[in-house]
């Protein structure tokens, strides 16, 4: 039987899925811009930023040409960032969580980075090509984000009393988040039939794994699973987002919302 042909509608939303993580992490590692704890460490996670953003970049793209077989001459990236309101953002609620402390900031990028390299894994096998390239090309910068957030992990968990109660708390509060990773809806579906989208219920176990072992390395405890945000189908793949990402929305827009079509 031959694979189903995926809808375009469907193809578009799940690639702005992929492009808003990318853009709204950027975004939320950006506002530690000379505030982080060394200057080292600043410019590390201003680097981190940048990929996310490059890479929620190409996802862009790729949605502005997927939006453009119907309606062109379509947005371009910059329309698709700046000038879509909350409710069309496709992002996962946890890149949307504020910065906090240190130790939220790089637990959040853990739970999200160790998912991240999963997903792009998969993908880099799906039958879009345009999909497998960048999803290839991401890998190879996520690679050095999974290590670099665990070894912070690891640090801060196994460190000092205050340093370990901190990370713990990151981890505790930020877990009810994680479900909607692993989530499929009706907008995937299709596509992980027709071989395009990666099955995100599969990689919940290896996720899982990977994740317990650097928390045990770090002493510290992996959280049981209560009730996770967005795991009924209304979380921010849906639209759907926290108090926070408004705010944070406002900030990004302002300059484009303010001068449309400035150009320098």
């Amino acid at each position: 039987m031959a694979d189903p042909i995926p809808d375009d509608r469907q193809l578009f939303d799940y690639v702005l899925r992929l492009a808003d993580n990318g853009v709204v992490l950027a975004q939320r590692l950006g506002e530690w811009v000379g505030k982080g704890p060394a200057l080292e460490e600043d410019i590390a996670l201003t680097n981190v930023g940048l990929d996310l953003l490059g890479q929620g970049r190409m996802w862009l793209a790729y949605a502005r040409e997927i939006e453009a077989r119907h309606a062109p001459p379509g947005r371009d990236e910059d329309d698709l960032a700046f000038l879509r309101d909350s409710g069309e953002f496709r992002n996962l609620l946890l890149v949307e969580q504020p910065n906090g402390n240190y130790a939220d900031t790089m637990a959040r990028q853990f739970l999200f980075d160790q998912w991240h390299a999963l997903l792009l894994r998969a993908l880099s096998g799906s039958k879009d090509g345009r999909i497998a390239a960048i999803a290839a090309k991401a890998g190879k910068e996520v690679r050095y984000h999974v290590e670099r957030s665990a070894d912070w992990v690891v640090r801060l968990g196994d460190g000092t009393g205050l340093s370990h109660r901190r990370m713990q708390d990151a981890i505790d509060a930020l877990w009810m988040y994680t479900g909607e990773m692993f989530a499929v809806d009706a907008v995937e579906r299709q596509l992980i039939a027709a071989g395009v989208a990666a099955d995100a219920a599969a990689l919940r176990e290896p996720w899982r794994s990977s994740v317990a072992a650097v928390l045990a390395e770090a002493t510290l405890a992996t959280p049981a699973d209560g009730w996770m945000q967005g795991m009924n189908g209304r979380g921010g793949k849906q639209g759907l987002h926290t108090e926070h990402f408004g705010h944070m929305l406002a900030e990004m827009q302002i300059l484009a919302r303010s001068y449309p079509g400035a150009r320098w």
